[in-house]
């Protein structure tokens, strides 16, 4: 192909990388995207779209479950996975196609194959040219003025828990089960180990939950976490925090596997069909060439600066590969801040604390930034206000009255520094709350604000009166 005055080369087509190059065409960058599998990476492939896809049907088995509450009458409902399995495939295939006409759109050029960086050499004076070992025809080099690597994540296995796809699995392997467990050891209370306890155990698996930290979804606010424990306990989810797995314990049995944990209670025996390692993610920073650069790891991801540059000034890396928080829409974003510094655009760089941060479990997690902890181990001075779904008339008319939420207001300035909820559509509700943090409302500014009767909306208008005190609905 031709490289002559080629900009950019983006080595990862997910979510940062194809939005990253989606930028930098719009800003007349001369753009090619090396990607090994597919466009859309991870999170269209193997997590946000296809696990939300299956959480959708797990909603959809349990809303039937409790038809009669609502005065229509059915039959015992019965779940078929492989049904689902093929509805989530179809809302997979719809997405990725769409990527694809965008990079058409864009005048984007992709291609398939292995790509990996390159130190000075006689193709180029500086690092970063790429060298890309198509999935067909000659290997070829290109020349960019940039490059961007935006190589994502993958499960992480947890010591003397090997993933070997069937008796312990990744959220990867997970998704490509044919039929749900009869029971589930999942190891991890974060946020994809809470979903996938939340959607099997609507699909009528045992789940015991076994986290490491003393508190489910332990970056949320304690609030929450409780309320979360509370909630999947009344579901029938077995529920250990403060558990630590015993190393060298597990075994493989006639029925499944089990595993040995030690909690506060001492030391207990799980038995299950089969494990789900949820500990994190491991940056994808092998086989790409980092050893012929002066790029830089710390603690296994790439070091950058505020500007999403490298140790090279050519190579930027965004997404999971640098570490903090691993979610697609911080990819994005990060990727939009690096073209843009490329192409001589104000260099900018993401706030965390406006970064909405949200867990797909029944109920809904959604939070943007300090908790209450945090803020008062910042030496914040804080008021908060606290308003539940049981008060909201949305909430009861919908069936889903569990949950609240909650506005950390700092006493001094009076902004809003922290919205964390839990319930129905949280991960919708949390936008307003993120807008908030980003223009420094008061806590009044958004309770002033009208929100529409009857709506969930309201929640968050009668938690930021609650915060003086002031909510109408409280009590």
């Amino acid at each position: 192909m031709p490289n002559q005055d080629l900009d950019l080369v983006v080595l990862g087509g997910g979510t940062g990388g194809y939005v990253a190059a989606i930028r930098a065409a719009q800003l007349g960058l001369k753009t090619v995207v090396v990607e090994r599998d597919r466009l859309g990476g991870t999170c269209l492939h193997r997590g946000c779209i296809p696990s939300k896809a299956l959480l959708k049907s797990a909603q959809v088995l349990n809303t039937v479950k409790h038809a009669a509450d609502f005065g229509v009458a059915v039959s015992a409902p019965e779940f078929n996975l492989e049904v689902a399995i093929a509805r989530k495939d179809q809302v997979v295939s719809t997405l990725h196609k769409g990527v694809q006409f965008l990079m058409k759109k864009h005048g984007i050029e992709v291609l398939q194959g292995t790509g990996r960086v390159m130190g000075p050499s006689i193709f180029s004076p500086q690092a970063g040219a790429v060298s890309v070992e198509l999935a067909e025809g000659d290997p070829i080099i290109l020349s960019p003025r940039f490059t961007l690597i935006a190589t994502g994540s993958r499960p992480k296995p947890l010591a003397g828990l090997p993933f070997d796809g069937k008796h312990v699995v990744s959220s990867d392997d997970a998704l490509q089960l044919q039929t749900p467990p009869k029971s589930a050891i999942v190891v991890g209370g974060g946020a994809i180990g809470v979903e996938w306890a939340s959607m099997w155990s609507d699909f009528g698996v045992d789940v015991t939950i076994v986290e490491y930290m003393p508190r489910l979804v332990p970056g949320e606010d304690p609030d929450v976490s409780a309320e979360l424990a509370r909630l999947f306990k009344k579901r029938k989810v077995n529920v250990l925090t403060g558990a630590a797995v015993i190393a060298n314990t597990y075994a493989e049995t006639e029925d499944g596997v089990c595993l040995e944990v030690e909690t506060e209670r001492g030391r207990e025996r799980l038995l299950a069909e089969l494990v789900l390692v949820a500990v994190g993610r491991v940056a994808n920073v092998e086989d790409i060439g980092l050893e012929a650069t002066d790029v830089k790891l710390t603690n296994g991801v790439i070091a950058v600066d505020q500007s999403y540059k490298t140790a090279e000034n050519s190579i930027y890396a965004i997404g999971d590969v640098i570490g903090g928080l691993q979610l697609a829409h911080v990819a994005a974003h990060e990727g939009i801040h690096a073209v843009e510094g490329m192409a001589g655009r104000p260099a900018a760089h993401l706030d965390t604390l406006l970064i909405p941060r949200c867990t797909y479990c029944r109920p809904e997690v959604a939070s943007v930034g300090l908790t209450e902890t945090a803020a008062i181990e910042a030496g914040r001075q804080v008021k908060t206000g606290k308003f539940s779904f049981k008060g909201n008339g949305k909430a009861l008319v919908e069936g889903e009255a569990d949950g609240f939420v909650k506005i950390i207001a700092d006493a001094e300035t009076a902004d809003v520094i922290g919205v964390h909820i839990i319930g129905p559509h949280a991960t919708d509700l949390i936008s307003e709350a993120g807008l908030s943090l980003v223009m420094n409302a008061a806590p009044w500014e958004i309770g002033r604000t009208i929100h529409p009767h009857p709506t969930l909306s309201e929640a968050i208008g009668e938690a930021a009166l609650a915060v003086d005190g002031s909510a109408i609905h409280g009590g």
